[in-house]
């Protein structure tokens, strides 16, 4: 089973997975393709998927799988068990890192795209999300749920067909734990909600926007072309939104991944759902990362925590929204 480590230089958990290591594609030279074995079947095409029980799965009017969540071969979590943490010595401390890791299927065609899809199957691909994360509610080891996309080798994808990951961990990551400290020092109500308020004012770097999403790039931008999905229904939980906001966010999404293609072309990318964790109350507003892979993190970066960031955010949104205008 995979433990959980914990630093207690930053009091963040590491996850410890040795088996995810026998994965063919982990340590092949970063110049290969996603796919280092490409005449291997692939394990998400429809005529492969046979041995693979789901989870979940959508179907189409003639029976035929339209979207199929499957547990993951290689999971980092996994087991029923409560997270109980251990003490190995003055600072070695861990525990068995139990959870849900599932593989989310968002389309049966190996060489489609988020940007291809239809309006309708992006809306489906978050009524699914959601369907998912209220399953994980209801599991009680279960502290908060992970939803990612990576696309391209340099953003860790280690399969081509489009499929993002799912993981319901023991643990609260700190990433949300800080994000939910920012949300409760904010004197001014919601940060996102000012934040939309603010980009209206300014409009320097607002790429997207419709009657339910605002898609910029944020002013703190730690990367180029990062890009923030915000809905404009304030809600703390994924789970809590309205079905018109779900499938809007799923339209931005889908939006902002073919602008940022049509402005840099087929670009890695990482795409991460922040979300409440569902046992909390406290104020937040969920919403979506998108994290373009142009750059790589350097020794200062991973030293201090420090971002260097060399394109403007106002920069970025102009070329981002003169992409979109063409």
């Amino acid at each position: 089973m995979s433990q959980l480590r914990l630093n207690p230089l930053n009091g963040r958990w590491v996850t410890i997975v040795a088996e995810r290591s026998e994965r063919p594609t982990d340590f092949a030279p970063r110049t290969l393709q996603v796919e280092t074995e490409p005449n291997r079947p692939c394990p998400f095409c429809p005529e492969h998927t046979e041995d693979r029980e789901p989870t979940l799965e959508t179907l189409d009017e003639n029976g035929n799988w339209k979207m199929r969540v499957v547990p993951n071969r290689y999971p980092a979590f996994s087991g029923d068990d409560p997270m109980a943490v251990r003490n190995l010595g003055p600072v070695h401390v861990m525990s068995e890192a139990s959870g849900i890791h599932e593989v989310f299927v968002f389309t049966p065609k190996h060489d489609a795209r988020i940007g291809e899809m239809s309006d309708a199957e992006v809306g489906a691909m978050m009524d699914v999300l959601k369907e998912r994360l209220v399953q994980h509610l209801s599991t009680p080891n279960i502290r908060y749920t992970q939803a990612i996309v990576n696309h391209g080798r340099e953003a860790g994808a280690s399969l081509a067909h489009p499929h993002g990951q799912i993981l319901g961990l023991p643990f609260v990551p700190g990433e949300i734990l800080d994000e939910e400290r920012a949300f409760g020092r904010f004197s001014g109500g919601c940060i996102l909600c000012a934040t939309i308020e603010a980009e209206h004012v300014d409009g320097k770097r607002v790429v997207l926007e419709d009657e339910n999403t605002l898609v910029l790039c944020p002013y703190w931008s730690g990367m180029p072309y990062e890009l923030l999905i915000i809905p404009k229904s304030h809600s703390a939980h994924l789970t809590d939104a309205s079905t018109d906001s779900l499938h809007s966010m799923g339209v931005a999404i889908k939006r902002a991944l073919i602008t940022l293609n049509l402005a840099l072309g087929d670009v890695a990318f990482n795409l991460g759902f922040h979300t409440a964790p569902g046992h909390h109350s406290g104020m937040y507003h969920w919403h979506v990362h998108l994290w373009p892979k142009l750059v790589t993190t350097a020794g200062f970066e991973r030293g201090t925590g420090v971002l260097i960031n060399i394109v403007p955010p106002e920069d970025a949104a102009l070329a981002l929204r003169n992409a979109a205008a063409k």
